[in-house]
């Protein structure tokens, strides 16, 4: 049996699936994938952006993690789909909820943005 994790501990193996989880292209897909079952390219589109090459290393790396499902239709040509696991629900939901906030509170993060910038840049 494997002892609790620690996040915050360099050696803790939560970490890798904490930058997949937590990556630019991980919390996209997975946010993504919340609304249902989707292709590759039905992903590649929805998430615009993402290279097919790293798309597929976010897939690979979701589902090595246990957070995303491939399933490979037997047809002609080859079919696809890619699915939230259980656990991949449980985060996804947290990750949109997170993309929510920041939805709403845009206008005062660009501002604190554009307040800093100013202050790096010598305006204020």
């Amino acid at each position: 049996m494997m002892p609790e994790g620690d996040v915050y501990d360099r050696n803790c193996p939560s970490r890798t699936i904490v930058g997949h989880a937590t990556s630019q292209w991980g919390s996209l897909v997975l946010g993504k994938l919340l609304d249902g079952t989707l292709r590759f390219g039905e992903l590649r589109r929805a998430v615009t952006g993402v290279s097919e090459k790293m798309l597929a290393q976010t897939l690979q790396a979701l589902e090595r993690d246990g957070l995303v499902h491939r399933e490979v239709h037997p047809v002609i040509p080859p079919r696809v789909d890619y699915s939230l696991t259980p656990a991949g629900t449980h985060v996804a939901e947290r990750i949109r909820g997170l993309f929510g906030w920041i939805q709403e509170n845009l206008p005062e993060l660009v501002a604190a943005q554009r307040a800093y910038d100013a202050r790096r840049d010598g305006n204020v």
